[in-house]
């Protein structure tokens, strides 16, 4: 049975705003995050995006790691995109806890 999300301060679907909150990592997280003032579903997500691809976005840049991070932010990109669109709390090890403070 489908879960009641709420709605949005944007007036859209809280599944399709919590997508688009990953949809070009931190950016789209800070994006969201400052328009949702709201839903705790969008903001939890966009929160955690905001982690989850600014780290990513630093380690990217390390000797011999880059290559190894990039094939996994994207791994992990996909997979943060599918269970925010199918309405879960996807919460990742650290960034998840965090985002949990902040939604």
């Amino acid at each position: 049975m489908p879960q009641d999300l709420g709605k949005t301060s944007l007036g859209l679907d809280p599944k399709m705003v919590a997508v688009m909150g990953y949809s070009v990592g931190w950016v789209t997280g800070i994006v969201f995050y400052l328009l949702e003032s709201e839903n705790k579903y969008v903001r939890f997500h966009a929160a955690q995006s905001m982690v989850v691809f600014g780290v990513f976005n630093i380690l990217i840049y390390l000797p011999f790691v880059g290559l190894l991070v990039g094939a996994a932010g994207v791994v992990v990109w996909i997979l943060l995109m599918v269970k925010a669109y199918q309405g879960v709390y996807y919460k990742l090890p650290f960034a998840g806890d965090m985002a949990e403070k902040y939604k």
